[in-house]
């Protein structure tokens, strides 16, 4: 009799366990940003870069004209100018900002090339108000001629993140507070080549995850060819998808110590600036030659593969 109660509650137990994993997987697609209906979804921003590149971030209508923007075999390309010396306040390039704003969600970025080389400063993020205080989260990230992802959250004063929790990316940085180190924020580095840059490009791109939840950000990567079948199929189940490459646990779900309310009303941005802040400051330890700005300026040609090309964006939530 005991050991019939026993496997019964066994039995029980292994069943709730597939139930509380599949619901905890639960996500159902809100929105698919791909093809032609891609820039109907996002702001061109026209206004002077916040990171001080020498850029100059074209209108829908510039972007069109110069062929900056455009969608062949249901892949948007977002390029930056290629063909002309630059003057001004530099570059001609694109930068979009989503006209959803989101809080939580399973947010899917299917890129197959991404911009590279001295002078660039590409992204994929996301960004609250009132920057830094409604929080940032750098999904893809990277400078000059780097080649491994960086991702990082940013954040007003009071949020931390442990050295290192259940991810298998190496952790730069702990404090998120943009207003001391140099706005270097909570860091997380690649622990793959094909995650960034040229071996990203080489390989055909490949997939980034970013869950945010009330218990943190999570971001994983897969390389073109080892994209999770549930994430190619459109069901998307994190439990299924092992350590992540970063972690950044909020307060109360691990030994960090920040708030989730300081990640709220958030938007996608996606673009491509030159120099600045980062890429202008590492421009000579990088191996690139002379000036950051006379660079960008000057060798139009050199920017050929300084463009994205993106199979989606989609975004999932519980």
């Amino acid at each position: 009799m005991m050991m019939a109660v026993v496997r019964s509650i066994l039995l029980l137990s292994s069943f709730l366990c597939v139930c509380i994993s599949r619901v905890s997987g639960g996500y159902n697609l809100v929105d698919n940003f791909q093809g032609n209906n891609f820039f109907n979804n996002f702001d061109f921003w026209t206004g002077p870069d916040p990171t001080h590149g020498y850029v100059y971030y074209a209108s829908q209508s510039q972007a069109a004209s110069w062929n900056l923007t455009q969608v062949a075999n249901n892949v948007v390309y977002i390029s930056a100018d290629s063909s002309s010396i630059s003057s001004g306040s530099g570059r001609a390039s694109v930068r979009l900002t989503s006209k959803k704003v989101y809080n939580h969600g399973l947010f899917i970025f299917d890129v197959s090339h991404m911009p590279y080389g001295c002078g660039t400063w590409p992204a994929i993020w996301t960004v609250g108000p009132n920057w830094p205080y409604g929080g940032e989260i750098d999904v893809v990230e990277g400078v000059n001629q780097n080649n491994r992802n960086q991702m990082t959250l940013h954040s007003g004063p009071g949020c931390t993140m442990p050295s290192n929790w259940n991810q298998v990316g190496k952790t730069l940085g702990t404090d998120c507070n943009s207003l001391v180190n140099n706005n270097a924020g909570c860091a997380v580095q690649s622990d793959t080549t094909l995650s960034y840059g040229q071996g990203f490009n080489n390989n055909g791109g490949g997939v980034w995850a970013m869950q945010w939840e009330s218990s943190g950000v999570f971001i994983w990567f897969w390389a073109r060819g080892s994209v999770p079948a549930n994430v190619q199929n459109g069901n998307p189940d994190p439990a299924t998808w092992g350590t992540p490459g970063a972690s950044f646990p909020f307060a109360g779900t691990g030994p960090g110590s920040c708030p989730s309310s300081d990640f709220a009303n958030h938007q996608i941005v996606i673009d491509d600036t030159f120099c600045g802040d980062w890429a202008g400051a590492v421009f000579s330890q990088s191996g690139c030659p002379g000036s950051c700005t006379s660079y960008v300026q000057n060798n139009p040609q050199n920017f050929k593969q300084a463009y994205w090309a993106i199979n989606s964006f989609k975004v999932y939530q519980q």
